[in-house]
């Protein structure tokens, strides 16, 4: 065993720490009881779990690590639900404000000649094809599923 492997309630199955979990799963490791995972997801659009058939959910990684914040401002901090939905409204809205901001590079102060735009096109070029193959591994990893 590894460090991003758990063992599951029943010491069988040992499931990758980026693996999915099924309702049952996640309620056993988040201790709280799956109507109350299903009731989460109709208050925070945060959680969004992967369906599949016959509206079976399976939460990603990022999901039970949305749904431990959650547990734990409402349990151990005392937020109410809509205190919590209030504070990630407000994470939401300081986030996007941050992807708006000035660019670290500035255009027009960078003197423009052949040389840099090779330069820079070569770099695009290459974050292009890394976008690429990003797209080509999450798609065959959501087919995979």
């Amino acid at each position: 065993m590894n460090e991003n492997s758990i063992v599951a309630e029943n010491e069988y199955t040992l499931k990758s720490a980026n693996a999915f979990r099924t309702i049952s799963e996640a309620s056993t490791e988040l201790g709280l009881p799956q109507h109350v995972l299903r009731f989460w997801e109709s208050k925070f659009n945060q959680i969004k779990p992967l369906k599949r058939g016959g509206n079976r959910r399976y939460y990603r990684p990022e999901d039970l690590d949305i749904l431990r914040r959650i547990r734990s401002l409402l349990y151990d901090e005392g937020y109410t639900i809509k205190g919590v939905q209030k504070l990630f409204k407000e994470k939401n809205s300081k986030s996007e404000q941050t992807k708006y901001q000035k660019p670290i590079l500035n255009a027009k102060k960078v003197k423009n000649n052949k040389k840099t735009d090779v330069i820079l096109n070569e770099v695009i070029n290459e974050l292009e094809s890394y976008k690429d193959i990003l797209k080509t591994n999450l798609k065959n990893k959501i087919k995979s599923i």
